[in-house]
């Protein structure tokens, strides 16, 4: 699959910044279909790749067996179903958060893709920025050492004009609240830097906004690392802020606060030894620069689909612990107790954690 990969984003919401990521891996992708039920956004995301045709129907997507790949950037209760489909229709898929709202429905999934032998690729585009990679880089030269402590921020603000669209907000549209649809990304964070989340203890509320899902939550979790982790949501602050900060044996790294893209820098790195500090700089300074957010992910998956691997690409199993995880802070919240991973398949929430 050398030659350019063709694409087809459905919806052009939050689409239109994958668009954008594919438009600017000009040899890598050609975007040929922007895909929404309104035929205004459609065109409107269309425009943003050259040559790219708008159209309402996702049949017609589906029956294009030149499409080789299919981008979800649709409400989140579409998000299985569709990459259900798009997986039985041949293609490989790269579908956004939260890739479904079950653990049953994770299962199906995979089995689909197996059936299909395509890939799908979960979007953890945060992971893409040059503080998080200088990161992985001490990571993988073993500098980092035992990981003590992590704590994450996710302090936005969310009010009316947010759940204008009648999906959000809701359990049967959005699939859940702040721990789903804003801090999914923050918690994947932790996985490439402490391993996965082996435990969990959560309080959630919503105390901001009159809608039926969590818009607050306060969490503890501990990883098979044995990091021990703290993670702040509210959709209440003043302005939106997002922040990552990691104390390891060897080194304490605080990330920047940009929202959107808390993986980029400027990171700090500030060696436990101040003695080794020189060392640790000789090391970030090597780091390369990346592609960042989404044309950084979509450049990874090219990579992929063209038989090249590496440790760095967010991965299906991720979204797999992803979705056990917002199980797991469900069922820790509602049943006031300790929660710990992996879940059993019987799980009691297994099918859906949606009240």
């Amino acid at each position: 699959m050398s030659k350019p990969i063709k694409v087809a984003v459905l919806g052009a919401g939050i689409g239109r910044s994958h668009i954008s990521g594919y438009a600017a891996l000009p040899d890598h992708y050609e975007v040929v279909y922007v895909c929404d039920l309104d035929p205004v956004k459609a065109s409107a995301g269309a425009k943003l790749a050259q040559g790219a045709r708008p159209v309402t129907a996702v049949a017609e997507v589906f029956a294009d067996q030149s499409v080789d790949l299919v981008d979800i950037c649709l409400p989140p209760h579409l998000h299985a179903p569709m990459t259900i489909a798009a997986l039985d229709a041949g293609k490989h898929v790269v579908c956004e958060k939260p890739i479904a709202g079950s653990m049953a429905d994770v299962a199906r999934i995979a089995a689909a893709a197996s059936r299909a032998g395509r890939q799908v690729f979960p979007v953890f585009q945060y992971r893409y920025g040059a503080g998080y990679r200088a990161a992985h880089a001490l990571r993988e030269k073993g500098m980092l050492g035992k990981p003590y402590v992590m704590a994450l921020e996710t302090h936005w603000q969310r009010g009316p004009d947010y759940y204008a669209e009648r999906w959000r907000g809701s359990w049967k549209g959005e699939l859940g609240g702040a721990i789903v649809s804003h801090a999914i990304h923050a918690h994947n964070l932790v996985t490439l830097l402490a391993g996965n989340i082996r435990s969990v203890a959560a309080f959630i509320d919503t105390r901001v906004n009159p809608i039926e899902t969590e818009d607050c939550a306060a969490i503890s979790m501990q990883t098979v690392e044995g990091a021990l982790v703290t993670s702040s949501i509210t959709l209440g602050a003043a302005g939106s802020k997002s922040r990552f900060r990691a104390c390891f044996e060897h080194v304490t790294i605080t990330s920047g606060t940009e929202p959107y893209h808390v993986g980029a820098g400027p990171w700090i790195f500030t060696a436990t030894d101040p003695a080794r500090q020189a060392e640790f700089d000789a090391v970030l300074a090597t780091v390369p620069v990346v592609r960042e957010r989404f044309a950084g992910q979509f450049a990874d998956i090219w990579q992929r689909l063209n038989g090249e691997h590496d440790l760095y690409l967010p991965v299906f199993a991720e979204a797999e612990h992803s979705i056990e995880l917002i199980t797991a802070l469900y069922d820790s919240a509602r049943n006031a107790r300790i929660v710990t991973l992996p879940l059993p398949t019987d799980h009691a929430l297994a099918n859906g954690w949606q009240q």
